[in-house]
């Protein structure tokens, strides 16, 4: 999504958290225009993957997971990365209802239009929305450290290219021209990436902790490594050799500065991968055990119902909805 995907952790590679982001990827699973005119107030609960909303027309306002609303203007795009809980309305204040997909006309596949009511071109609101889903697995501490709302216009000050595909959305919106819909969908991929990246390039809103530790220039180069092969024996000799260091010194500064031992974070992410493949995937646990190197079926069990907090069985057979 944001660039190629890339195994490259040599001592001269770029940022650290750039080389992450390039096998970042975010797809589209479902996108709708709706057409909405009149008092309106849509309730989105929460859900695993992102959603994505684009105003043309009319504006209208956003109710955020904290319970603040903020006006979106015309030309405004908002990512919720982790499909928290959100409304959308034409005022605040209206009472909230499901979003009424069974009413959606289908244009093609993962496509629908919805038609909330005839207005005036200067009076309706059209919204484009999305579903859209990421690659990495809800717990990776990328996803974690993002805000519950991402707003274009807020991040992209500085974008020279922003404004030209807000301009081309804006127009797609109100066109019926045949495949509109289907354009909109690959224009909101490339405007998701766009936040997204922006929002790293400026800072990620200063964010400490994790995003400060893959931003250390020797401990970022580990942090990547260890992101790019989790299926990889890492032992700390091989993990210390890529930060430069020696083991004592590795480990030292690698808890100091993570906040957990190489060891527990290797297995962290190992289990993040693991539940994308068991839970995305439906790959059996035998297997997930045997390309992550466990000796056991029962070893890795027992280590994955430490980190994720159920047993491998359990997501597998779709007891976690938000897997």
């Amino acid at each position: 999504m944001l660039d190629r995907s890339a195994k490259s952790h040599s001592p001269g590679s770029a940022d650290p958290l750039t080389e992450m982001l390039r096998g970042l990827r975010l797809d589209g699973v479902e996108y709708g225009r709706c057409r909405m005119a009149g008092d309106w107030c849509f309730r989105y609960p929460a859900q695993a993957h992102a959603h994505f909303h684009f105003v043309a027309g009319r504006g209208c306002w956003l109710q955020e997971p904290d319970g603040t609303w903020s006006e979106l203007a015309a030309g405004d795009a908002v990512l919720v990365p982790r499909g928290a809980a959100h409304t959308l309305a034409s005022a605040p204040g209206l009472e909230p209802r499901p979003f009424p997909r069974r009413d959606c006309l289908a244009i093609c596949e993962s496509v629908y239009d919805y038609d909330g009511g005839n207005a005036p071109e200067d009076e309706g609101c059209v919204l484009f929305c999305g579903t859209m889903r990421f690659n990495l697995d809800g717990l990776h501490p990328l996803l974690q450290v993002m805000p519950d709302v991402m707003r274009a216009k807020e991040l992209m000050v500085e974008e020279p290219t922003i404004p030209h595909l807000l301009d081309a959305m804006v127009a797609e919106c109100g066109l019926n021209r045949v495949g509109a819909s289907g354009i909109l969908a690959r224009l909101a991929d490339v405007m998701a990436a766009q936040i997204i990246r922006s929002w790293v390039e400026h800072g990620c809103g200063d964010s400490a902790g994790w995003i400060a530790a893959v931003r250390d220039p020797q401990v970022g180069r580990v942090i990547a490594a260890i992101h790019a092969e989790p299926e990889r024996d890492w032992a700390v000799a091989s993990l210390a050799a890529i930060m430069g260091a020696s083991r004592s010194g590795f480990a030292a500064k690698f808890t100091a500065t993570v906040g957990m031992t190489p060891a527990r974070y290797v297995t962290e992410v190992r289990m993040h991968r693991a539940r994308q493949w068991i839970g995305r995937d439906r790959m059996r646990v035998g297997e997930v055990a045997h390309r992550l190197g466990y000796d056991s079926e029962a070893a890795f069990s027992r280590a994955f119902k430490r980190v994720v907090g159920t047993a491998p069985g359990r997501l597998r057979t779709g007891v976690m909805a938000d897997a």
